[in-house]
C-alpha cells in the first residue's frame, strides 16, 4: 500500500509522521522549507502534560528535559496584590499522581521542531523531502496524488494525505474548504530576555500592573524558559498600534522595574548592566532599579480564531493550524494540533493495515473539530468578561459569580476547564453500545482521558499507563495486591487466564496490563482504553462478548452506537468520498442550516453540541454567535482579499446574542469590512455593529507552525 503523505514539517506534521512510523505506517513529509529551523527564543510552545507525554513517547523525552523547563508554580497578581498561586507537583514519574497538578513544559518551538526532525531521521519508515511546495492534488479510487514544485518537484502517490501546512494551508485551499472566524482577537508584544526575577522558576500573569497604567485591560505575563531565559508578553490594546523598538524597550524596563521592588539606595548608584545600549541596570523612576537583562528576541504575536468547515474530504485531512487557529486567554493552538496528530495517527494506522470504515475516518472530524469548536466558543464567551470590565455579564453568564476572572485566566494558561483541559469525546461515533444502567464503575467518564497510574506489563515491568499508549487497545485489570506476588503465580490464577483469552480474541491488537488501583474502581474492574488514552468503557469483571463489542466499536465496526449518525455528526454537508470510490473529491457544499441556539455555559464542552451548532448557525463554531453563515464566510474571504462580502444569507444579523456578547451583527460587520477590503460589494445585512479592522491571516504568529 502507498505511504501516507504529510504536507508540512512543523511540529504537528512531524509528530504525525513519527506516530505513524511507530504503528508501522510509512510516510513522506513534504517540506517546502530547506529544513533548517530559525532560532527564535521569543517563539515558544507550552505543552500541557498530555501533549508533553505524547511528544515524549515519540522519542523526544530527552529534548523536553534539556531544552524545556517545568514551572514550580503559577501566580496571578493584580496591581500589587497576589491573587492566586498554584504550586505544581515535583517531577516524580515513579510516584502516583498527587493532589498538586503537573506543570506544563515550556520550550522554544525551534528546539521542539529540531528534536522531532532528529527523531524522524532515525525512522526507516519516514522520509522528509525538503524544497517541495505543494501545487496540486488528485484523488481516485485507489489513493491520492500530490504534485510538488521546487528542486524535488514531482508527483507523489499516497494512500492518504494530511495537510499540516499552517494557517495559509495550500491543502485547504486546493480542497476548497472555507476557513471562517475572527481576525486579530488579541495582540501581544513579545520579548525573550535573560534576567533574574524575584520568583525564580515561577510563571506570572500580572493584571493591571501599576507601571503599565493600571487600566482594567492591561496585562503582562512572564514565563521562565531554560538557561535563565524568560518570555514576556504584553497585551496590546485593540487596533493596529505600531510597536516600535523604543516602545518595547520601555515596556521591558517598566515591567522589570515594577517587579524588582523598592530599593533604599539613592538613584544612580547601581552598576552598569548588559541591557540595550549598555544601560540594563539603570534607575528607572524614584527608588526603582531596572535589574540587568539581555534582550535576545522580540516580536508581535497576533491571535486569530478560525475553524475550517470540514476536516476531511475523501482521502485528504486537515490538522493543526491548517484546521484551526486559537490562542486567546492563554490557550495553546499547538496543544490542539498535537492532539489532532495523536487522534488521527492510530485511525490511519488501522486503515493502512486492515482497511477502515467510513465511520472510523469520519470520527476524526467528529471528535477533534467538536473539541476545538468547544474550546473556541468558551474563549469567545470569556473574552468580553475578561477584557471589557463590565461586571453585569458575570451575573448573566456565571450565576452567583462562582468563578472569578483570575480563575478563568488560570484555566486558559494551565490547561484546565473548558479553556484548556484535554477534551472528552462523550458523543464520539466510536462509542460502544450502551450497557446496563448500573452507574459508572470508575471516576473517569467514557470518552475522557484515563488517569496515568502505575501498571504492570506482561513481562513484569512496572511502567506508567500513558507510556503504553499509541500502539493498540489497552485492557487494564484492577487487581489489588498483585505487586506482592510473583508474576508467575498471579498470571495463572483467578481472572487472568480467562481475561488473557478474551484479549487475544479481540478484533484489534490489544495489550493486557494490571494495576493495583484506579480512581473509583473496585477490584476486578476491567478498563478498555483507546490508543490515544481515552476511556472506552469500564466493565465489572471479565465479559468477553462486551469486550469484543467495544473493540469493534473502536475500530469503526457495526457495534458502535454512532454507526447510524456518523456522517451527520462528523461530516454534515461535506462530500466525503468512500475509500473505494473513484474520482477526485470535488469542492465542498454547505449543509442544511438549522436554527441558531443559545450558547452553552462556559463550563460546558459538549463537543457534539458545539459541532452541530457551529455548522448550523454559521458562526464558525469559534464565536458561539448566532449570525448567518454568509457573514462569517464573508469575513474570511474578504479578509484574505477574495472580494466576497458578508451579504450572502446575512439576514440573521440581529439574532440571539451569545453569552460572550458576540452577535450575528458583529460577524456581519466583519464580513462587510472584509468585502470592502477585498474589492467586493457591501451587503445590506452587514450594517449593525462597529466595523473592526481586518488583518490578513498571514500576520506573523509566534505560536503557529511553519507554513
Amino acid at each position: 500500500m502507498d505511504p501516507v503523505i504529510v504536507v508540512g514539517a512543523g511540529p504537528v506534521g512531524l509528530s504525525l509522521a513519527l506516530a505513524l512510523a511507530r504503528l508501522g505506517v510509512p510516510s513522506v513529509v513534504l517540506d517546502e522549507t530547506p529544513g533548517q529551523e530559525e532560532t527564535r527564543p521569543a517563539r515558544t510552545a507550552v505543552l500541557r502534560p498530555d501533549t508533553a507525554a505524547f511528544v515524549g513517547r515519540l522519542g523526544c523525552a530527552d529534548a523536553l528535559e534539556s531544552a524545556g523547563t517545568r514551572w514550580t508554580a503559577w501566580r496571578i497578581m493584580r496591581r500589587r496584590r497576589l491573587v492566586e498561586r498554584v504550586a505544581f507537583a515535583p517531577r516524580t514519574p515513579d510516584d502516583a499522581a498527587g493532589p498538586a497538578p503537573a506543570s506544563p513544559v515550556h520550550l522554544p518551538q525551534h528546539a521542539l521542531t529540531r528534536a522531532l526532525r532528529a527523531a524522524l531521521a532515525r525512522e526507516k519508515l519516514a522520509e522528509v523531502v525538503t524544497g517541495s511546495r505543494l501545487a496540486d492534488l488528485e484523488q481516485d479510487e485507489h489513493g491520492i496524488s500530490a504534485h510538488t514544485r521546487g528542486p524535488n518537484g514531482t508527483w507523489w502517490r499516497g494512500s492518504y494525505l494530511i495537510g499540516c501546512d499552517g494557517p495559509r494551508s495550500t491543502v485547504r485551499k486546493l480542497l476548497d474548504i472555507r476557513f471562517p472566524g475572527r481576525t486579530a482577537v488579541e495582540r501581544h508584544a513579545v520579548a525573550a530576555l535573560r534576567c533574574e526575577l524575584p520568583w525564580p522558576g515561577e510563571a506570572l500573569l500580572h493584571r493591571s500592573p501599576p507601571r503599565q497604567g493600571g487600566g482594567p485591560g492591561s496585562e503582562v505575563s512572564a514565563r521562565p524558559l531554560a538557561d535563565g531565559l524568560w518570555r514576556l508578553d504584553w497585551l496590546l490594546p485593540p487596533g493596529r498600534e505600531l510597536v516600535t523598538p523604543d516602545a518595547l524597550v520601555a515596556r521591558i524596563r517598566d515591567s522589570l522595574a515594577g517587579w524588582s521592588g523598592t530599593s533604599p539606595a539613592e538613584p544612580g548608584t547601581g552598576s552598569t548592566g548588559t541591557g540595550p545600549a549598555g544601560d540594563g541596570n539603570r534607575w528607572h523612576g524614584p527608588g526603582r532599579l531596572v535589574p540587568p537583562y539581555e534582550l535576545l528576541d522580540t516580536g508581535v504575536h497576533t491571535v486569530h480564531h478560525r475553524l475550517a468547515r470540514h476536516w476531511r474530504q475523501g482521502r485528504a485531512f486537515l490538522a493543526g493550524d491548517a484546521a484551526h487557529l486559537l490562542g486567546a486567554l492563554g490557550t495553546q493552538g499547538l496543544d490542539e494540533g498535537l492532539r489532532d496528530a495523536e487522534n488521527l495517527a492510530w485511525k490511519l494506522g488501522l486503515a493502512w493495515h486492515h482497511g477502515a470504515s467510513e465511520l472510523l475516518l469520519d470520527s476524526y472530524q467528529a471528535e477533534r473539530r467538536g473539541a476545538v469548536a468547544a474550546r473556541l466558543r468558551a474563549a469567545d464567551q470569556a473574552l468580553p468578561l475578561l477584557r471589557d470590565g463590565r461586571s453585569v455579564r458575570w451575573r448573566t453568564v456565571l450565576p452567583g459569580a462562582a468563578r472569578g476572572r483570575s480563575t478563568l485566566l488560570t484555566d486558559g494558561h494551565l490547561g484546565r476547564g473548558p479553556l484548556g483541559a484535554p477534551p472528552v469525546y462523550a458523543r464520539t461515533p466510536l462509542a460502544p453500545p450502551a450497557g446496563p444502567a448500573d452507574g459508572p464503575l470508575v471516576e473517569t467518564v467514557a470518552g475522557a482521558p484515563v488517569v496515568d497510574v502505575a501498571v504492570t506489563a506482561s513481562d513484569g515491568s512496572v511502567v506508567r499507563l500513558h507510556d503504553r499508549l499509541g500502539q493498540g487497545l489497552l485492557v487494564l485489570l484492577v487487581a489489588p495486591g498483585t505487586t506482592v506476588w510473583d508474576r508467575r503465580h498471579w498470571q495463572s490464577a483467578g481472572l487472568m487466564p480467562r481475561l488473557t483469552s478474551a484479549v487475544a480474541a479481540l478484533p484489534m491488537s490489544a495489550e493486557l496490563l494490571v494495576t493495583e488501583s484506579y480512581p473509583g474502581a473496585a477490584a476486578h474492574t476491567v478498563l478498555l482504553v483507546r490508543p490515544d488514552g481515552h476511556l472506552v468503557t469500564a466493565l465489572a469483571g471479565v465479559r468477553p462478548e462486551e469486550m469484543t463489542a467495544c473493540a469493534e466499536a473502536v475500530r469503526g465496526g457495526a457495534h458502535g452506537r454512532g454507526a447510524g449518525a456518523a456522517r451527520r455528526a462528523g461530516s454534515e454537508g461535506a462530500p466525503v468520498r468512500p475509500a473505494g470510490a473513484g474520482g477526485p473529491a470535488g469542492p465542498g457544499t454547505s449543509g442544511t442550516p438549522g436554527a441558531p441556539g443559545a450558547a452553552p455555559e462556559i463550563g460546558r464542552s459538549d463537543s457534539s453540541d458545539v459541532l452541530d451548532s457551529s455548522d448550523a448557525s454559521g458562526a464558525s463554531g469559534a464565536s458561539g454567535a448566532s449570525g448567518a453563515s454568509g457573514a462569517s464566510d464573508g469575513a474570511e474571504r474578504g479578509g484574505s482579499g477574495e472580494g466576497t462580502t458578508g451579504a450572502d444569507g446575512a439576514t440573521d444579523a440581529g439574532g440571539a446574542t451569545g453569552a460572550g456578547g458576540a452577535t450575528g451583527a458583529r460577524w456581519a460587520a466583519e464580513g462587510r469590512n472584509g468585502g470592502a477590503e477585498g474589492g467586493g460589494t457591501t451587503g445590506s445585512a452587514g450594517t449593525a455593529g462597529a466595523p473592526s479592522p481586518v488583518d490578513p491571516v498571514g500576520t506573523s504568529m509566534l505560536h503557529s507552525e511553519s507554513d
